[in-house]
């Protein structure tokens, strides 16, 4: 459904729904998680998801588009990384994402010969690696459960003691070879070991994650290798600064396959299912949020005036109605029912109708204070827009340390703001025609549900005899 035609014969319109964030995959839950849940094989070639625009969200502004740079402020890539990152924190998605693509890119440029180092891992492979996780894992869920069982058929017998200490030691020597190996401490989860990942190389870091996953090191000879050890040391294992929401099971799969080769295919696993939370979650979540504005305090205002508004013409028609004043002096009152209804549907929605008639939104905090850090930070003369590039460039680095941003000036500067001066935050014009377009049809929306309800009222109140009270 492309931009033209989309508005304004859709007036029964409804924004995208907030979609929450999935659960943390918590290693320490991998293995109670039903085998539906693993990520399976599908019709994706190298990660690449084809979906259709969300509901509320017109082809314009779809996922791709956004992504590709097709789109004005604000709903860049860049505001969408600030979303992930100020509002979401999940802006390693994003850049894992568009890293696996630049790496795609750079991939298919390397010399035949380097090709024939890295060969493709197939979905045939990663069929029979998935179904090998698995029952792996099923053959350890099962053995608490066998123990458990045994300790109850043996509770009283005499001999229990000698039972138990056969349970914990003769079985591991003549355990089955062809099972899975008894846990040692160091593979009870990735996480355990990479909690401080600066303190030791990437290449360290990455021959860790493979030896606790039970995976034999990677040849050296394959291309791109040390960078993929970066992105294991920086996305993949548990603690790194900016670690995926991978379960166990994909985190090992994802291991596996980087061991055989480099071939972009060997991170399908991960780059799946980064890109569905970023269709699915993330694009309507910060479509959903771009069409707010105004900040919670002009939000909350703008309620609060169409409330105020609205019971004060309930009010001054009560009165009128009481008195013996022309019954039609009633209806006069329906310009501020339908003054109030208007900003009260559109506050709901997230949007003041002042900022709305001009087309112009509140600037993000933490855009709110770019110029004066700059010109506090900066005597030598930098430029404002190189200032701000830079800020922006580093939430783009593929490599980098966590994406918290608590160290940084606005946080403070913005809490320490009085709340007027929140609801009256500066202002910059939308650039977006189909995010002005959306706001278009939710305002004609809020004033055509004003004008129904405030027809009701007068019908109400004009049908009242008069009180002649006053």
């Amino acid at each position: 459904m492309g931009l033209q035609g989309w508005f304004p014969k859709n007036l029964l319109y409804r924004r995208p729904a907030h979609v929450p964030k999935p659960e943390p995959k918590a290693c320490d839950q991998a293995s109670i998680r039903s085998e539906d849940e693993f990520v399976e094989p599908s019709d994706v070639i190298l990660g690449t998801v084809s979906t259709s625009s969300s509901s509320g969200i017109p082809e314009a502004l779809s996922f791709d588009r956004i992504v590709e740079g097709g789109t004005c402020p604000p709903l860049t890539t860049r505001d969408f990384m600030s979303y992930l990152r100020y509002v979401e924190h999940s802006a390693e998605n994003l850049q894992f994402y568009l890293w696996w693509h630049d790496y795609v890119r750079r991939f298919n440029m390397i010399s035949a010969a380097d090709l024939a180092l890295a060969p493709e891992w197939t979905q045939a492979m990663e069929d029979e690696l998935i179904m090998r996780i698995k029952k792996d894992h099923a053959e350890k869920a099962r053995k608490p459960a066998n123990a458990k069982l045994a300790a109850e058929l043996f509770n009283g017998i005499d001999f229990e003691k000698s039972v138990g200490r056969v349970t914990h030691s003769s079985l591991h020597v003549a355990s089955n070879p062809f099972s899975t190996p008894p846990e040692t401490p160091d593979e009870v989860g990735l996480h355990s070991d990479f909690i401080n990942t600066s303190a030791v190389p990437y290449k360290a870091q990455a021959a860790k994650a493979y030896t606790t996953a039970g995976v034999p090191e990677p040849f050296t000879v394959n291309p791109f290798r040390e960078e993929l050890d970066r992105i294991i040391a920086t996305y993949i294992m548990n603690g790194s600064p900016r670690q995926l929401n991978l379960s166990d099971r994909e985190q090992k799969a994802v291991l596996q396959a980087l061991c055989f080769t480099t071939h972009p295919s060997a991170l399908r696993v991960a780059i799946r299912s980064v890109e569905s939370t970023l269709r699915q979650q993330a694009h309507p979540n910060f479509i959903r949020w771009s069409i707010c504005n105004g900040n919670p305090p002009r939000v909350g205002f703008a309620r609060g005036l169409g409330v105020g508004t609205i019971l004060l013409s309930t009010i001054g028609a009560a009165v009128l109605t009481l008195s013996s004043a022309p019954r039609g002096y009633r209806a006069l009152l329906s310009i501020g029912w339908i003054i109030g209804f208007a900003t009260l549907i559109a506050a709901w929605k997230g949007m003041c109708v002042v900022l709305h008639g001009l087309h112009h939104r509140h600037i993000r905090p933490w855009e709110l204070f770019l110029v004066d850090d700059v010109e506090a930070a900066n005597s030598d003369g930098t430029s404002v827009a190189g200032e701000a590039n830079k800020r922006q460039k580093k939430s783009f680095e593929t490599f980098g340390s966590s994406n918290s941003y608590e160290d940084e000036p606005w946080v403070v500067k913005y809490e320490q703001r009085s709340l007027w001066s929140k609801i009256w935050d500066r202002e910059i014009w939308i650039k977006e025609p189909a995010l002005r377009q959306i706001q278009d049809t939710i305002f004609i929306q809020s004033l055509l549900f004003a004008v129904l309800a405030s027809a009701i009222l007068v019908a109400i109140f004009v049908s009242l005899p008069g009180g002649n009270l006053l």
